[in-house]
């Protein structure tokens, strides 16, 4: 049940964008085996990997290069592609992780061209570069075996990039379509270049979470990136892949592998709604209570004050999600004619890992449903078990029993059968 073991995150910290072969350069620069990735990559197509040292702007990284052995005679459909990797002899998981990819990228270019999926033929992505990238970068990540992996912001670069289908913006069609489907933060930045490929963000949108790690920054400006302290984890390694521009600004993928701390607690981001009103009942305050938390806000706390000439008040304060903020403030206002609602900026909260679950007590002979909530941290250890009130009520209600004891013995009885429990 209990682990001591640190939990390793992966954090894929694209500011200069990310590709394919960036994304598998930078994993193998982190610590990643080389030899089995290029033995990967090279049985799924017929390409050469060649894997070296580099240096961008005087930062040290690590390229891969990806040449195709014989010019590709059509391109392929995305039917194709799935049963060349399917009838591959490659382990299931990148097996899986590969057609997740590869369908992420079929499902924008379906999208942008309004070509069915069994119709879509690929271009650039649909080569044997391409696919050596996806199944390169699975079989790079599961090398290394990161417990959690993460995005922080991507920079997409500006202008405009030549494709099979012309001229277009970037970020490409394609790419912005992936980015729409995914949680992945994005920004275009200062660089005039396509610095994210269809593969990229494809292989970042399936891998990775967003990163708790907030970059603020004036729009078009990467220089002056800062980034709140990831509490809890310590980078171990760092790994830098090269893209194959040289521009302004070093072109590498950052990754890095931290350790996280002894609390092995959740990290969660928040807002904090506030506002002060001195002429709202309890009534209506017990209401929007129930109306907020129905509404998705993790809590509401009114608070009684002393308002300005002595009058009596309250202080409502809200925590929600960072995108819930907008919706729940009006909603705060029409209930209570607040003239506004003060927005604290984004926090960091620690959690618990939480679930319900049922179980069965026995009381005075018989068997009742009641659930549960456990909290554990991230590893595994458990916290606290408490017992659903409600459920908890309706026990009482039938026995006679005080509902704090009927909460007491089911939380015993929980805790009980936890710890018999391998």
């Amino acid at each position: 049940m209990t682990s001591t073991t640190p939990t390793t995150s992966l954090i894929f910290d694209p500011f200069m964008g990310a590709s394919g072969d960036m994304i598998i350069a930078a994993l193998i620069d982190l610590g990643a085996d080389p030899l089995h990735v290029r033995e990967i990559m090279e049985s799924v197509a017929p390409i050469t990997v060649e894997i070296r040292k580099t240096s961008k702007n005087g930062i040290a990284a690590t390229s891969v290069s990806v040449v195709p052995d014989t010019p590709e005679a059509h391109a392929r459909t995305y039917p194709e592609i799935v049963a060349d990797i399917r009838s591959s002899k490659l382990p299931d998981q990148i097996i899986d992780d590969a057609i997740a990819i590869f369908g992420r990228i079929a499902s924008a270019e379906s999208t942008v061209h309004n070509v069915p999926l069994d119709q879509l033929h690929f271009h650039e992505v649909g080569q044997a570069d391409a696919i050596a990238d996806v199944v390169g970068a699975c079989a790079a990540i599961h090398s290394l075996a990161p417990q959690t992996i993460s995005c922080t912001r991507i920079m997409t670069g500006t202008g405009f990039v030549e494709c099979a289908h012309g001229t277009l913006p970037v970020p490409a069609p394609a790419t912005l379509e992936i980015l729409s489907n995914s949680e992945l933060s994005w920004d275009y930045g200062s660089v005039a270049h396509e610095l994210l490929t269809p593969t990229g963000a494809a292989i970042l949108a399936h891998l990775a979470e967003p990163h708790d790690l907030h970059t603020h920054h004036t729009p078009h400006d990467p220089h002056t990136r800062c980034a709140r302290s990831n509490q809890g984890c310590v980078a171990r390694r760092i790994g830098y892949g090269a893209g194959t521009a040289d521009l302004e600004i070093a072109n590498v993928l950052r990754v890095i592998l931290c350790e996280r701390g002894d609390s092995a607690l959740l990290h969660d981001d928040v807002e904090v709604l506030e506002t002060s009103v001195d002429d709202v009942t309890g009534e209506v305050l017990g209401n929007l209570i129930e109306e907020l938390i129905a509404m998705g806000a993790y809590d509401v706390i009114v608070i009684p004050a002393t308002m300005k000439k002595g009058r009596s008040g309250h202080l409502i304060q809200v925590i929600v999600k960072p995108g819930d903020s907008a919706r729940i403030a009006r909603r705060i206002i029409e209930e209570t004619g607040s003239l506004g609602v003060r927005i604290s900026p984004t926090k960091h909260r620690l959690i618990a890992r939480r679930k319900v679950a049922a179980i069965k007590v026995e009381i005075d002979g018989r068997d009742y449903d009641a659930a549960i909530k456990i909290a554990t941290d991230d590893r595994g250890n458990l916290l606290n078990i408490s017992a659903e009130f409600e459920d908890a009520k309706q026990i009482a209600q039938r026995t006679g029993i005080a509902v704090r004891e009927v909460m007491r013995r089911i939380v015993d009885h929980a805790r009980n059968a936890e710890l018999r429990s391998p």
